[in-house]
């Protein structure tokens, strides 16, 4: 059987390796539109419930993943000079570009070598596959061959973000909201190697058309963030990598494949930086995939019919989650009218997913804080 995929990014790659794993004699080919190193973007966040599973169904990539990870116990809200820890969270990073070489490294292993540099704008290249797999992100092209076939829907947030690193390593994923003269601020900032860290600068749209972002030169944006963040970054400097200033795109599909053709990770679905599960989700949905490929002897219509079946109602979840935790993030200068510590219970109840029995048994230091307070996370919901 002859397998295309679309897009060498974490999804692509991962499906390659589990397809190979289980039928070595498959043709598996790989196209990607970017170089090699191309990568966009810093750091990339797993939980430790996405570790487990990663572990349960690869340990040997898992294993690999899993030594170059920086990891962290808590999460930390920064707010009006006071910070705020939120015990027993769980989280592990790791540098886009470093998961990406090691799964380059693994798919070769299996004799899988993708072609770089190379854009697929017509899906006829994979007139040969059997299974075409669109891993290919946002803008899919797999996708755009039938949008009406998939049941597309997109919006965009109305906050806006942009996406930078810079060298300074923090302990812990912390989000650090700042009222500055010109607006509202949030930085998610967190270590993802020993001296790097992902720090995501946010605005509301009225701070965002007030600073006047959207006509400044990509240096005079980072150096405006950098004066608002002095503290915070305490010396160290902003690093840019295609850090352009944009709007959250939520992505989702009515129906995940159409013939041989079939969608996995941001080509399928979006979901907000926030809960940091966007790689883990498309690395899931592989799993899943190819999980129903095997169990239905490779009857292509079958598999994915399973696929969509067997993941959907789990991922709803997650990207239910994500949406609320985005809703949140529209309304944080709201929020920071709140105290530090009510600003924490707000934060940690955005989702909907975090009740004070199960916030209890996860962080109960931050409980026991919070019932010393007088403070109830169900009075935030």
């Amino acid at each position: 059987m002859k397998i295309g995929i679309v897009g060498a990014g974490p999804a692509g790659l991962y499906a390659a390796i589990l397809l190979k794993r289980s039928r070595p004699d498959w043709d598996v080919r790989i196209i990607e539109q970017n170089p090699r190193n191309a990568t966009w973007g810093f750091g990339v966040v797993f939980s430790a419930t996405a570790l487990n599973y990663l572990r349960r169904d690869d340990p040997e990539t898992a294993a690999l993943i899993n030594s170059e990870m920086e990891f962290w116990d808590d999460i930390r809200i920064v707010h009006r000079g006071e910070t705020v820890s939120i015990d027993g969270v769980g989280f592990s990073a790791i540098g886009r570009l470093k998961l990406l070489t090691l799964l380059q490294l693994r798919a070769s292993e299996f004799g899988v070598q993708p072609i770089f540099d190379t854009r697929v704008n017509d899906l006829s290249v994979f007139d040969d596959c059997d299974i075409v797999i669109g891993a290919d992100g946002l803008n899919s092209v797999v996708r755009a061959e039938a949008p009406q076939m998939y049941g597309q829907s997109k919006s965009l947030t109305r906050n806006w973000f942009c996406w930078y690193g810079t060298e300074r390593p923090f302990d812990a994923l912390t989000q650090t909201f700042v009222q500055a003269d010109c607006g509202f601020f949030n930085a998610h900032h967190y270590r993802y190697a020993a001296n790097l860290s992902t720090f995501i600068v946010e605005c509301d749209e009225p701070t965002f058309n007030h600073v006047g972002f959207a006509n400044r030169s990509e240096s005079e944006n980072r150096s405006i963030c950098e004066q608002i963040f002095a503290e915070t970054l305490n010396g160290a400097r902003l690093v840019s990598n295609h850090s352009v200033w944009r709007q959250f795109p939520i992505l989702s599909n009515r129906r995940w494949y159409s013939n041989n053709r079939v969608l996995v990770g941001d080509a399928l679905h979006t979901a907000h930086y926030s809960i940091g599960s966007g790689t883990r989700l498309a690395m899931e949905d592989v799993i899943v995939l190819i999980n129903a490929l095997k169990e239905s002897d490779y009857d292509i219509e079958h598999a994915f019919r399973t696929f969509q079946a067997e993941r959907l109602p789990n991922l709803q979840k997650f990207t239910d989650a994500a949406t609320k935790s985005a809703l949140w993030y529209e309304n944080f200068a709201q929020h920071m009218a709140l105290s530090p510590w009510e600003l924490a219970c707000s934060y940690i109840s955005r989702s909907g997913r975090i009740t004070s029995d199960k916030l209890r048994v996860m962080s109960p230091k931050f409980s026991a804080e919070l019932a010393m307070r007088d403070l109830n996370i169900e009075d935030f919901c």
